[in-house]
């Protein structure tokens, strides 16, 4: 005969069970490490964590700072939103020091206007007319009706060169290839030429040598015709600044010394030119070797006119 069967007293109480792992605060009573009712472990803290996206509403939603711009008759007053500004480590240093919305004022007064103009422009744009059309070896630039083609008065390279020495001081290595880049499609003349490369040792400290090592690598290939185009301008250039003068030469004596004579081939963007042909001083996105040949990059030369 079989053992009779226990029934346990439904009355009596049951020992609580202990759930692994489970753990309430005891003030309050609330799930610990990021449990709670509805949730999964860690699932709070990793929400937490999760980074912003930053749009573009929210930098225009920042506070607006004035620039002093430019002196005397040029001077002028820009504003920009001050979280587009910090984008620049410079801007971002000099927005620190603001205490107060009455202390949101930077002076530039040494720098020019249109420049500056074109800085704030590729802020909020992420490019500055004249804009670049196309990429690689063809790209060009879209048109300018206020700059003159070719350039004879080195106006439309100056005015990059004067956007690539503002990227340079506030940082801004992105803008700087770009202006770079454009004053290498920039079609100028000898005498604009000349204008650019005075700009360019006046401005630019010796060890700039990504805006330098091309203008005289220009001169030293070319200025045995180019500078019976502007022969006054030239004489006047080597004279005023004696550094011009010396890294010309010292790459026609290099192109000497290795036989090839003042004519010599300069590889731009795979088609390989001589004479007068090809671009300028401003034009070659390129870095010089010894030898005064230019070591391409596969950009596109602008062309010197003899017009």
């Amino acid at each position: 005969m079989a053992d009779p069967v226990t029934v346990p007293d439904e009355e009596a109480p049951l020992d609580d069970v202990e759930m692994v792992g489970a753990s309430t605060d005891p003030v309050t009573g609330e799930a610990e490490d990021g449990e709670d009712d509805d949730g999964l472990p860690g699932e709070e803290a990793v929400e937490e964590t999760a980074p912003r996206r930053i749009t573009f509403l929210d930098y225009l939603r920042s506070p607006i700072v004035q620039l002093n711009v430019g002196a005397d008759a040029e001077a002028t007053t820009l504003s920009a939103h001050q979280d587009l500004l910090t984008k620049s480590p410079w801007f971002e240093s000099a927005c620190a020091d603001f205490d107060t919305a009455r202390d949101r004022v930077i002076d530039l007064t040494e720098e020019d206007v249109p420049a500056m103009g074109s800085v704030l422009e590729y802020l909020y744009n992420g490019e500055c007319f004249p804009r670049r059309v196309g990429t690689g070896r063809d790209g060009t630039l879209e048109h300018d009706p206020t700059s003159p083609i070719p350039d004879n008065t080195g106006a439309t390279l100056l005015k990059h060169a004067r956007i690539y020495n503002l990227a340079d001081k506030f940082f801004m290595p992105a803008l700087k290839s770009l202006a770079h880049s454009k004053i290498h499609r920039t079609t100028s003349t000898a005498r604009g030429e000349i204008a650019y490369a005075r700009y360019v040792y006046q401005s630019t400290p010796k060890e700039d040598t990504t805006i330098r090592k091309p203008v005289a690598a220009f001169w030293a290939t070319r200025s045995h015709v180019l500078r019976h185009e502007a022969e006054e301008e030239f004489r006047a250039m080597c004279l005023e600044f004696p550094q011009f003068g010396f890294d010309v030469l010292s790459l026609v004596l290099d192109q000497k010394e290795k036989g090839k004579g003042p004519s010599v081939n300069v590889p731009m963007g795979g088609v390989s030119m001589s004479g007068t042909g090809g671009g300028g001083g401003g034009g070659g996105d390129m870095d010089a070797t010894p030898s005064g040949r230019a070591g391409g990059k596969g950009r596109k030369r602008a062309r010197l006119s003899t017009g």
